[in-house]
């Protein structure tokens, strides 16, 4: 399957480059995935498109200061390092800038605080350091990081937590799960007032989010795997949810991915906890097993995000209501406007 089949005419100024004030403010398109139908609304309808028994699942991952400005102790010269996955004994795998200047050995300072040397190269300026210190890392990256916003957005945050979605509880990712950042907590509350089950999984989002394809076949195409959690307690809320006809509804793709990592998993048997590594790649082709339906931002061309949706509501559904929403002038991508695909 070619990758050119997913490519769309997408204006740079529909690319939201800044929040909107009020996060349910968002628009919100919805697609009935069956006929192919759309509807405008404001992101807050949401709650009427909810219905008793369906299961809410969000992605409860928060998003650590992983952006660090050093330089190399050797020349002075600047560098640059974003945190995408610990290994483990103060290592990390790591983007950097400038690649081509930052090889094996190399050692960044950062501050007084944090050194680390470059033990591995890999491509694309993917690398593994080693960190040194003394107190505890997250303390020191809490006051030396910054928030590692898409490139895209030109904008310093002054408000941190405005990465962040409101019931973000478990650190560890390189980027939001930005389907998330339309809800507020009140909107959660009338949720679940209608009879609507809150569930959680936790994917921490990583270097997939910032590769974009470099092959001509989608069957091609290999994603870099994420550590996902899903709880016994989420497991009981899934399989009561299908015991009694109601839709689990996945709020973004990370989500989604977690979703249908576990139902592979478990099959046609119960939905039980699980824990590990996933590099779920999921595109037109793919049979959804617990996914009934999606809350999700806008994504870009070509990517596999929006194969994702594809797969789901079917290429041309997605690619016509991708139209009408640039035509109606949607935002895209993180700090854009939303989709229920139903």
């Amino acid at each position: 399957m070619n990758v050119d089949l997913y490519d769309f005419e997408l204006p740079e100024e529909l690319i939201a480059q800044t929040p909107l004030l009020e996060r349910t403010s968002s628009r919100l398109l919805t697609l009935n995935k069956k006929d192919g139908s759309t509807e405008d609304h404001i992101f807050s309808d949401i709650v009427d498109y909810l219905n008793p028994g369906d299961t809410l699942v969000l992605n409860d991952t928060r998003v650590i200061p992983a952006r660090l400005f050093g330089v190399k102790e050797d020349t002075g010269a600047k560098a640059e390092v974003l945190l995408l996955k610990s290994l483990g004994e103060d290592q990390w795998e790591v983007l950097v800038k400038p690649g081509k200047r930052l090889k094996k050995g190399s050692v960044i300072v950062f501050g007084d605080e944090l050194k680390a040397t470059i033990i591995e190269e890999g491509e694309l300026g993917g690398r593994v350091m080693k960190f040194s210190y003394e107190g505890i890392f997250n303390e020191i990256l809490d006051r030396l990081g910054q928030m590692p916003l898409p490139p895209y957005i030109k904008e310093k945050l002054e408000d941190k937590e405005r990465y962040q979605t409101v019931y973000a509880r478990h650190e560890g990712s390189a980027a939001a799960p930005t389907a998330g950042l339309h809800f507020t907590e009140e909107l959660l509350d009338q949720i679940r007032a209608k009879g609507v089950s809150i569930a959680f999984v936790t994917l921490h989002v990583g270097l997939g989010t910032f590769r974009p394809m470099s092959v001509d076949r989608v069957e091609d195409h290999v994603m870099h795997e994420e550590y996902y959690i899903l709880p016994q307690e989420t497991a009981d809320i899934l399989n009561e949810t299908r015991a009694h006809g109601g839709r689990v509804i996945a709020v973004g793709t990370t989500s989604a991915r977690t979703l249908e990592t576990v139902g592979q998993i478990c099959g046609d048997g119960p939905i039980v906890k699980s824990s590990g590594w996933t590099q779920i790649f999921i595109y037109p082709g793919y049979k959804y097993g617990l996914v009934d339906a999606l809350i999700t931002n806008f994504h870009l061309p070509k990517s596999t995000l929006v194969m994702l949706v594809s797969a789901l509501a079917g290429r041309d559904n997605i690619l016509n209501a991708y139209r009408e929403a640039v035509e109606k002038k949607y935002r895209f991508f993180s700090f854009g406007d939303a989709m229920f695909i139903y």
